[in-house]
């Protein structure tokens, strides 16, 4: 008998400037995203960074009014994390910048083995913007999370760009183009695959 696919719990880090509830392009394609992880099986959750106060800086708790080591804990219970970031001034945006740096303290939370506390977790990344630079984007984030521990999956991003200059945005279009919905899909279910294999097979031990 063939046993049923291990549960996986996702977690979509939605880094969009506009606080909730302005209709966001990022957390858009993010859900499209988690319509492809929740059919195979995932439980997911999204969370708006721009709604919280994360304070500056690399530590995993940075005091008072820190509202960073609640969705810490979301970070550390999910086996897929989904980083969802715009397009700004060709970069990440600023927010997906504070997250990453915020991910950073992760490099010293080791298990028993001394393997990083994020290792044996997936990480994939979507991308919206009107301009180019979605390649950059993706190559700058999944630098940082793989630094931090996550692994990356076979084509494990997604994005969609706009013409240059205009205004039309993803959440403008009436439909997902053909396109960016099989790599959207192929990212949720590589995703998935990984994330499966790794809590069957840990990494070795560092030390």
């Amino acid at each position: 008998m063939t046993e049923p696919p291990a549960p996986l719990r996702a977690l979509a880090l939605v880094c969009s400037l506009k606080p909730s509830p302005a209709p966001s392009s990022s957390e858009l394609i993010a859900q499209h995203v988690f319509d492809s992880l929740s059919a195979d099986g995932a439980d997911c959750e999204t969370v708006r960074c721009v709604d919280f106060n994360i304070a500056p800086g690399v530590q995993s708790d940075m005091g008072a009014g820190d509202d960073w080591p609640k969705l810490r804990d979301k970070v550390l219970d999910a086996d897929i994390l989904l980083l969802s970031t715009p397009v700004w001034l060709g970069h990440p945006s600023s927010v997906t910048q504070r997250v990453l740096e915020r991910l950073d303290a992760e490099l010293s939370n080791k298990d028993d083995d001394g393997r990083p506390a994020l290792a044996g977790k997936v990480a994939i990344v979507s991308v919206v913007g009107n301009e180019d630079g979605a390649h950059k984007c993706v190559a700058d984030v999944f630098q940082a999370l793989n630094d931090v521990g996550y692994s990356i999956p076979a084509q494990g991003s997604t994005y969609w760009n706009g013409a240059a200059m205009e205004s039309t945005d993803y959440n403008d279009l009436d439909a997902v183009p053909d396109a960016v919905a099989s790599t959207t899909a192929a990212a949720a279910r590589n995703a998935t695959h990984l994330a499966r294999v790794l809590k069957r097979a840990k990494y070795q031990p560092y030390e």
